[in-house]
């Protein structure tokens, strides 16, 4: 079978298909016509790109009374949300900004309940801003958590390649770039759902959250 060829360039790609997504997880009763208009894209390439979603296993369509369709995420696409915006973050000039005032709000959090003690589950760019705010609160980063990682250190911390690492923490802040929304489902399972916290900015799919970062 011949390799389907992009519709766009990687970075165009990226923001049409995270623009989909976010589309249909505010409102499931999307339209072809309305997710072009709201990305300002033509008709023809938001069909395109709902039916690669579905494809894809990232939506779902429904019919509903009067002849329309709804769509809805499926767990793959709001992982996949999740990594997307990530990605899409991580390349703009923004990100610097919005990781650090939203890893302050966490910080604060943990200082505020006593945690002195902390865990960042991702040695990543997110994770290295997250270590500098951690300073200003009082509040220790004592590693990164990364499964099955060979790094020993980021940020100067060690790194735990499993789950063993996180007993002395009190508790967890999700900083993972390649797949917050997998990281976050491994380790709600194996911590109370208090204490595993994420920055808006990575759109983890949590029900437990009550608004703003968890």
């Amino acid at each position: 079978m011949a390799e389907t060829r992009p519709l766009l360039s990687a970075s165009s790609e990226t923001e049409i298909t995270l623009g989909v997504l976010n589309a249909i997880q505010e409102s499931s009763e999307v339209t072809q016509r309305s997710v072009a208009r709201e990305l300002g894209i033509a008709l023809g390439l938001a069909n395109a790109y709902l039916k690669r979603c579905v494809k894809k296993g990232l939506i779902k369509v429904a019919q509903v009374p009067s002849n329309r369709y709804a769509y809805y995420l499926t767990p793959r696409g709001f992982s996949e949300k999740s990594k997307l915006t990530a990605e899409y973050l991580s390349q703009s000039f923004l990100f610097f900004r919005l990781a650090r005032s939203q890893c302050e709000v966490l910080f604060a959090r943990c200082a505020e309940r006593g945690w002195q003690r902390v865990v960042l589950a991702g040695a990543s760019d997110l994770g290295e801003i997250a270590t500098l705010c951690a300073r200003e609160h009082g509040v220790e980063v004592i590693g990164f958590f990364e499964a099955g990682s060979n790094r020993a250190t980021c940020a100067g911390l060690p790194v735990f390649p499993d789950a063993t690492g996180l007993s002395d923490a009190d508790a967890v802040i999700i900083t993972d770039l390649a797949d917050p929304q997998g990281v976050f489902e491994t380790l709600r399972s194996r911590l109370p759902a208090a204490r595993l916290l994420h920055p808006k900015l990575l759109h983890i799919a949590d029900e437990t959250a009550t608004g703003g970062e968890r």
